[in-house]
């Protein structure tokens, strides 16, 4: 329950981020040991930018989209020890959230850039990131910061598997159990196991007939929507599931 109080809670905090998926136990573990704004940090297949929340507002634009769009950061908030120790169930007073003292931003990253090129909008000025040392004079005179991005291995989707089959595939620490159910099994999580093909990365292969089906994957304890697959949808009961078409 623990766990469970704390994800939620910081779901709702930090809203949605493209393609990183910030409803998965991984990323909210992730962003609550962050010990301080530093430099930039790659996470999957993006990049956690992070600054001091005693800036008043912070964007970031990238030279691979003409410096055109800035990308404003949000603050991290925290949940109080105690109510990250009851149940949501039990809390009757307002919740008051801590402040980390941390402003992120997290991009995904292009296919096919392996390096961004960036700079930052610190209350209304443009600069280099003040925590980053690498950076890059151009040929007019301006300077970037810079981040190297190996070249990042698309992952196996749902939707790269023989006609008439769906591929699950999840990615975890090596030796972990990951199950899948969906409304292929009346949602049993305990009948379909991914085996560990390679270390840390779990896939199962099953035929089913043509149709619509809705699926999430179980890890240590935790209900988890595909992060490869885009297409979300609300079952029944009222939760999140990923959803896939086979014709």
């Amino acid at each position: 329950m623990k766990k469970i109080t704390v994800v939620l809670l910081l779901i709702f905090i930090i809203g949605t981020i493209e393609a990183v998926d910030t409803e998965s136990y991984q990323f909210i573990d992730h962003l609550l040991h962050l010990e301080g704004p530093g430099k930039p940090e790659l996470y999957e297949d993006g990049v956690i930018f992070t600054a001091p929340a005693s800036y008043r507002r912070v964007g970031i634009a990238f030279a691979h989209e003409g410096f055109s769009k800035v990308y404003w950061f949000k603050k991290l908030l925290l949940p109080p020890d105690e109510v990250v120790q009851a149940p949501a169930a039990k809390q009757k007073a307002p919740v008051s959230y801590r402040d980390s003292g941390i402003l992120f931003y997290v991009y995904t990253v292009p296919e096919g850039i392996q390096e961004l090129e960036y700079r930052m909008i610190i209350d209304g000025l443009w600069t280099i990131d003040p925590a980053n040392p690498q950076y890059r004079v151009d040929t007019s005179g301006m300077t970037h910061s810079m981040v190297p991005v190996p070249v990042i291995k698309k992952p196996i989707s749902t939707f790269d598997a023989p006609p008439g089959s769906l591929n699950f595939t999840y990615t975890a620490p090596p030796g972990e159990t990951i199950t899948v159910a969906g409304s292929f099994n009346g949602w049993d999580p305990f009948m379909y196991e991914l085996q560990e093909k390679t270390p840390g990365t779990y896939s199962l292969t099953l035929p089913l007939p043509p149709g619509l089906y809705q699926y999430v994957f179980f890890h240590r304890g935790q209900r988890i929507v595909d992060p490869h697959n885009p297409k979300r949808v609300y079952t029944k009961d009222g939760k999140t599931a990923s959803e896939a078409l086979i014709r």
